[in-house]
């Protein structure tokens, strides 16, 4: 049963500071051991959601959401100055525990800061928009902003979507094709929303946020700052890995039929992959609730409900293991969707 004020349980969301809380000590402190710390609790997590079977249910949803916000927005001072000290690191390490600090940085950035980006996007609040953009382009992705709310939550599941994996389909195949394509239709989204609005390319933030991506990295080129400039690309890139990542778990091998207008059929809990793994859950702010969160996209993640569509194996944690290995990820995963096409709910 739902209760209308925060209970002990929901504390667990305040995993999403310690993390990034306990990698900035990490890389300030023992910056050699950092990226192999973030890479053991990606696999602690995978471990323990795998393993426990007290692990794989998350607490009821909240009747009311909109108090757990602020957990977000406090993540994102968090993020800066964990930016803020693996610079500081990176700038005086060897070549080899510089990538460390980056993948431990970039573990945070992407797992949860791209995270709690998409989350604070879908709100109502404008500030909170702002403070989405914030976090997508400290990781260099802005197009996610507007790519992923008028283009993937539009497409999601069809054969149009390039954030929407296909059946068969490897991690691998799938990252260049999702990265040009959403690159591509942020663009033409963003264009076509300007030419509807009369308005020219100077009112669009997905210019300024990518031109103060490009501009932060030449400056740091034009200064000769070549480790830094390694650190900011490599947390970047380890971020939007994961993200990429993500996504190629979410949606797998899922696919909305036609209609007869030729249009998709409704997004319903049968398109999305779902997990309610409570510490993923916790560190991702319900994000593995997915199948609610795409039919009610405005719906605070404290408020996401744990519907009945197709299960992932374990959390998200384990999933992103095992999609890098394309034979064990169809070994495990195919199976499962064809169970969900001999019952007709895909």
């Amino acid at each position: 049963m739902k209760a209308n004020t925060l209970r002990a349980s929901d504390l667990r969301f305040l995993l999403g500071l310690l993390l990034p809380a306990l990698t900035v000590h990490s890389v300030s402190q023992r910056p050699h051991a950092a990226g192999f710390v973030a890479l053991g609790v990606l696999f602690l997590i995978a471990a323990l959601e795998a393993f426990i079977p007290a692990l794989a249910r998350s607490p009821a949803p909240l009747a009311e959401g909109e108090s757990l916000r602020w957990v977000l927005r406090l993540f994102v001072p968090l993020e800066v100055a964990l930016l803020f000290a693996g610079a500081t690191a990176a700038m005086n390490a060897s070549w080899p525990t510089l990538a460390g600090v980056a993948i431990a940085v970039g573990f945070v950035t992407g797992a949860q800061g791209i995270t709690f980006a998409h989350e604070l996007g879908h709100s109502r609040h404008r500030a909170d928009r702002a403070l989405g953009w914030v976090l997508m382009t400290l990781v260099g992705y802005p197009q996610f902003m507007v790519e992923h709310y008028r283009g993937h939550h539009v497409r999601a599941a069809t054969r149009e979507d390039p954030a929407s994996a296909r059946a068969g389909e490897s991690l691998w195949a799938f990252l260049p094709r999702t990265l040009a394509g959403s690159l591509r239709s942020a663009w033409e989204l963003e264009g076509r929303q300007l030419a509807r609005r009369h308005r020219g390319w100077l009112a669009s933030p997905l210019l300024w946020a990518t031109a103060a991506s490009v501009a932060w990295l030449l400056a740091l080129a034009a200064l000769g700052q070549w480790k830094l400039l390694a650190f900011w690309v490599g947390q970047s890139a380890f971020a939007v890995w994961l993200l990429e990542t993500v996504n190629y778990i979410e949606h797998y091998g899922l696919q909305r039929r036609v209609q007869a207008d030729g249009r998709p059929e409704p997004f319903g809990v049968a398109h999305a992959w779902n997990a309610d793994h409570v510490l993923s859950n916790s560190l991702l702010a319900n994000l593995q609730r997915h199948s609610d969160h795409h039919m009610h996209a405005a719906k605070p993640f404290a408020q996401l409900e744990p519907l009945p569509g197709p299960q992932l194996p374990t959390g998200y944690s384990g999933c992103i293991l095992l999609a890098t290995v394309p034979p064990l990820w169809f070994a495990v995963m195919d199976p499962r969707r064809a169970d969900r096409a001999a019952v007709g709910s895909v």
